[in-house]
């Protein structure tokens, strides 16, 4: 499975891409308002710092309005794709932009039956918003194994499943063994994955052991 990681803070993602462990990135309007650049320099930044893909959303509702400000937005660099939501209207673009040659990435999805329309409409990515679902009640890594299912029995599909509204690290091993493609999560919560109690006493007792010997690897 792929990580992105959902941010548009250049910093933390030219940290975690120098560690070797970034494929991609994701953004949306409510992380680039937090930024407080504007949207067309923090992505083109994004895009020099990675060679994976960088998620750049639209914010139109209407289909022409998608169309035009996912050109815009796939100008920027060769590594944009596209996001648009997963309404009739995000379907259509979808179709639209893929047929240009542009990759798109669906988004707002939240049922297996909007994963396959968006894989009908050519999408490179779907993404299904497991943490949204788990807050009202619902299981949400079980929508990205309905979809694994749906994909894996059309083989006629190229999209791939992008775990998203990824909050714990049990929600990304969860991601990793329903079928999904990437997931795309927080900073602090890939950093996380490293962690583990066991290590963190393992490495101390060896440092310890290690200092008693007053010898040196140098």
């Amino acid at each position: 499975m792929k990580f992105f990681v959902d941010t548009a803070d250049i910093a933390e993602i030219r940290e975690l891409a120098a560690a070797g462990v970034l494929d991609g990135v994701t953004t949306n309007p409510s992380l680039i308002a937090k930024i407080g650049r504007p949207i067309r320099e923090v992505i083109k930044e994004i895009c020099e710092a990675i060679d994976g893909p960088v998620s750049a959303e639209v914010t139109a509702t209407d289909f022409d309005g998608m169309l035009v400000e996912g050109e815009r937005l796939a100008s920027i660099a060769e590594n944009v794709a596209v996001k648009v939501p997963s309404t009739w209207d995000g379907f259509r673009a979808c179709r639209a932009l893929s047929g240009r040659g542009l990759k798109v990435n669906v988004t707002l999805c939240f049922s297996a039956n909007q994963a396959l329309l968006a894989a009908k409409a050519g999408a490179a990515y779907i993404s299904p918003f497991v943490g949204r679902l788990d807050d009202i009640g619902l299981d949400g890594m079980e929508v990205v194994r309905e979809i694994r299912v749906i994909y894996n029995n059309d083989t006629s599909f190229t999209t791939q499943i992008l775990a998203s509204s990824i909050r714990t690290p049990l929600h990304v091993k969860q991601a990793a063994l329903a079928g999904a493609d990437i997931a795309t999560v927080p900073p602090g919560v890939l950093r996380s994955l490293a962690n583990h109690p066991l290590t963190e006493k393992g490495l101390a007792s060896f440092v310890a052991d290690w200092g008693r010997t007053g010898q040196t690897i140098l």
